[in-house]
């Protein structure tokens, strides 16, 4: 017969072991996953085109440099043709601010060691809650420029396609009309850090330009009990959580990101790279 004691006692240490499995094992744990996405009018150049993303870093609250390092080194033995990271390389709070900018510093140096050529990314809600003015700085200073309400041709044989980066949205001035030109004549790729804010993509005149829309932002939900929602979402982030979507006439992906916030954990969310494969639409 069990004694309430010993139920106690168990359910302790039960709780004890999630906890260490999330912090530990669930946090450190990288998942790889592969997508292959269908562009229309994709140039032939870019049949195969491969494109790496990752988010939400979230350097040095709570992950460590030698975390960093791994998914650096994960991202580099991919070879791919493009690396792009969707924003939030640091944390704002819950310690002192002094070390985020610390952070940001460090974290643009460890960046600096991916091998990838063509490497771009956009501000997340905590970097522009640090300061982005000093995150782009560190980030374009070591080799990774951050696309702010802008676009770039992506070049190939003399084929293109364009690469297009909002300006955070929750706290900063995001304008989709600045960022995405209008009749582009080629596919655009468009990163956005809230993946919510799709759906006003989607609405706004030159959305119709937007193939794929990458983001991260939500974690995925960082902590998922089974068969029920993840138990906090921030704003933005609460519509399109994980995964790939159709949004409009537009796809996105949202990443679930290799940090954390709130808490160091993650149960059933493991940290996420992305792998990208574009292939031409079928007619």
């Amino acid at each position: 017969m069990l004694t309430r004691r010993q139920f106690l006692t168990g359910a302790a240490l039960s709780s004890a072991a999630i906890l260490f499995f999330a912090d530990e094992i669930g946090r450190h744990e990288l998942e790889l996953t592969h997508h292959t996405f269908h562009i229309p009018n994709l140039p032939p150049a870019f049949h195969g085109f491969r494109i790496v993303q990752f988010s939400d870093i979230h350097l040095e609250e709570y992950t460590e440099d030698f975390f960093l390092r791994r998914v650096i080194a994960r991202v580099n033995a991919l070879a791919p043709d493009l690396v792009l990271i969707t924003g939030d390389f640091i944390s704002r709070g819950p310690l002192p601010i002094a070390l985020s900018y610390e952070s940001a510093a460090r974290c643009a140096q460890i960046l600096s060691t991916l091998t990838c050529k063509q490497r771009f990314g956009v501000l997340g809600n905590h970097d522009a809650a640090v300061g982005s003015r000093l995150v782009r700085a560190h980030m374009e200073a070591n080799g990774l420029p951050l696309l702010v309400n802008q676009h770039i041709p992506i070049e190939r044989d003399n084929q293109r396609i364009l690469l297009a980066g909002l300006d955070n949205i929750s706290q900063g001035f995001p304008n989709l009309t600045l960022t995405v030109p209008d009749n582009p004549g080629c596919p655009v790729i468009l990163m956005c850090h809230e993946p919510d804010y799709a759906s006003d993509i989607s609405c706004h005149p030159r959305g119709r330009f937007v193939d794929l829309i990458l983001s991260g932002h939500s974690h995925g939900g960082q902590v998922r009990l089974p068969g029920v929602r993840p138990l906090a979402l921030p704003p933005l982030g609460r519509v399109y959580v994980q995964g790939h979507f159709q949004v409009g006439t537009s796809q996105l992906y949202v990443n679930r990101g290799i940090g954390t916030v709130g808490l160091p954990l993650r149960l059933n969310c493991l940290p996420e790279i992305t792998e990208i494969t574009l292939q031409p639409l079928e007619s």
